[in-house]
Parts: C-alpha cells; sequence; structure tokens
C-alpha cells in the first residue's frame, strides 16, 4: 500500500508540472495570459541563427546525400547484362589481348561465375561501351591490321575507367569527411541545442503558470469572463515558488544560449565544407590528368588515319 502511495506522490509530482505547462501554453493560445515572460533579445537572435543553421544543412545534405548512391549519375536508359558488368575493363583488355581466337576474345567478355559486379557509374559505363564498341571492330577486321578507331575506343575504355575509379574514390571521401560531419552536426549538436530550446520554454511556461496560479489567475473557456487576480499580497511559499521558478528559467536560458553558440561557433561545418571542395577538386584533377594523357595519343591516331585516308584516296 505504501509503494502504491509513494508512486501516486512521484506520479502526481511528475504530472503536475506538466499540466500547468499546457494550461499555461493553452491560456496564451486563446489570449488569455495576462503576463508572459519575455526572453532577452541576444537568445532570440541566436535561436534564428541557430534555426538557419539547421535550414543550410538541410538543403545541403539533400542534395550532397547523392554522394552515398553509386549510380547517381549512371545512364538510366541503357540495360548491362551480368557478363557487362562481371569484369574490369583492365582485366578485359589483358584477355583480349592474349586471345588467340574468336572463342577466346568471346570469352574475355564473359563475366566468370562468381564474379563481383563492377560499378555502376557513367564513366565505368562509358568504358564498358567503348571496349564492347572495339572488341566488336576488332572482330569484323581480323586479319587486315589494326583498326585505328577500335585502338582509340580500347584506351578511351581504359581510361574511361580510371575516371570512374576516381569518382568512387572522391565519393567516398566526401561520404567520410562531409556528409559523416554535416550529419553529426544537424542530428547531434543542433538537436542538442532543439532540446536545451524546449528546456528554456517548459521553464517559462512554468514559470507564468506559477506566477499565475499565486495571483489567483484560472483558465476558462472563450466567452467567459477571466476571474480577476487576487490583489493580496502574495504569500511567502508562493513568493519561493515564484523565485525557484525563476531560478529554473535562467539556469535553462544560460544552459541553452551555450548550447547554441557552441553549435554555431564550432569550425566543423567550414572544415567538412573544405574537405568536400578538396575531394572534388581531388577528382577533377585526376580526371584532368587521366584524360589529358588520352588526348594527344588519340588525336595521333586519327592524324595517322587522316594521312593514311587522303594517301589512299590519292593513289585510286
Amino acid at each position: 500500500m505504501d509503494k502504491v502511495q509513494a508512486f501516486g506522490k512521484n506520479f502526481s509530482a511528475s504530472f503536475t508540472p506538466f499540466a500547468a505547462r499546457t494550461q499555461q501554453y493553452v491560456k496564451e493560445q486563446l489570449g488569455q495570459a495576462e503576463d508572459k515572460t519575455q526572453l532577452p533579445p541576444d537568445y532570440i537572435e541566436l535561436e534564428k541563427r541557430v534555426d538557419a543553421l539547421k535550414k543550410v544543412h538541410n538543403t545541403m545534405l539533400q542534395v550532397t546525400s547523392q554522394y552515398s548512391n553509386e549510380a547517381y549519375d549512371y545512364p538510366t536508359n541503357i540495360r548491362e547484362s551480368f557478363n557487362d558488368l562481371g569484369r574490369t575493363v583492365s582485366d578485359k583488355v589483358n584477355l583480349l589481348s592474349a586471345a588467340t581466337s574468336p572463342a577466346e576474345a568471346q570469352a574475355a567478355l564473359t563475366a566468370p561465375p562468381s564474379a563481383k559486379p563492377q560499378p555502376k557509374t557513367f564513366s565505368h559505363a562509358i568504358a564498358r561501351a567503348s571496349l564492347n564498341s572495339s572488341a566488336i571492330l576488332s572482330g569484323e577486321h581480323a586479319g587486315a591490321g589494326e583498326d585505328p578507331l577500335a585502338t582509340a575506343l580500347e584506351k578511351f575504355a581504359i581510361a574511361s575507367e580510371k575516371v570512374g575509379e576516381a569518382r568512387l574514390a572522391q565519393d567516398n571521401a566526401v561520404q567520410s569527411r562531409f556528409l559523416a560531419g554535416w550529419s553529426t552536426t544537424l542530428n547531434t549538436n543542433i538537436m542538442f541545442a532543439t532540446r536545451a530550446r524546449k528546456a528554456v520554454e517548459n521553464s517559462r511556461l512554468n514559470l507564468d503558470a506559477t506566477k499565475a496560479n499565486a495571483k489567483g489567475g484560472a483558465f476558462h473557456l472563450p466567452g467567459q469572463p477571466a476571474k480577476p487576480a487576487g490583489e493580496e499580497e502574495l504569500t511567502e511559499e508562493a513568493r519561493a515558488k515564484i523565485e525557484q521558478a525563476e531560478d529554473e528559467f535562467v539556469g535553462q536560458t544560460e544552459e541553452a544560449v551555450g548550447v547554441m553558440k557552441n553549435v554555431l561557433d564550432t569550425p566543423e561545418p567550414l572544415r567538412n565544407l573544405a574537405d568536400l571542395i578538396a575531394a572534388q577538386l581531388e577528382y577533377h584533377k585526376k580526371a584532368f590528368e587521366i584524360l589529358s594523357e588520352l588526348a594527344p595519343v588519340v588525336d595521333q591516331l586519327q592524324v595517322e588515319q587522316e594521312a593514311s585516308y587522303r594517301k589512299a584516296r590519292e593513289g585510286a
């Protein structure tokens, strides 16, 4: 019996503040609250800045979360088979180079049973399409020397796969150094600030409810006359309750200010953004280097083919 009574007291003690806050909130919404404790202007400014920072994080993460999706630039209009995705382009090129018959060449393009599917990126798709195209031309050009277009397509395939691997490296770096950091800031730091602000709002409602109860203010339905607040002096007990509520409000406000300032002042978001830019820079730098090495080779093949073509035309 004693345990039941103790539980009832504990429940009542925890429920009463909630009920008082709820009643105060309803009174404010109905315009029945005479006095509403105002938050300091500096506090309100911090709230606005935290809200802006939260919006920025949601906006950026909504877009940059695509870095977690390997196929974000993979063409939706193509259909690649298991065989297409079974080997890397580099492996296929090596096998094709060693092939001594059409059957061996075809086997080089066929995926082994335990093959791991290759990445689905735009660059990898271009690489596979280029190598398949090169193999088609080479198969029809057997015994007549090298087809310059087939040779160029093979080299383009190898380069495109390297660009695709560089893109995957970029994505991994962005995920670990940007997305993880900004997600932590949003879901941990900013969330802590939100909870601290909620605690401030609860303590303010509790303070105003305590003041209203001490002055005799009561809840009434819209259209009913409000019970006038008592003009008598507050009792010592009422004063003590108000002071306690004020101390709680001030303490929660100070704590929330510290939490919000910490969220706003931390260098992590800017550091993470710098890491995102660095990852993009590294990817584009590698892509530039790969294509810069390929371009003159293909240009030379084109010059040689054009010279051969002109020579053949002149001899005709």
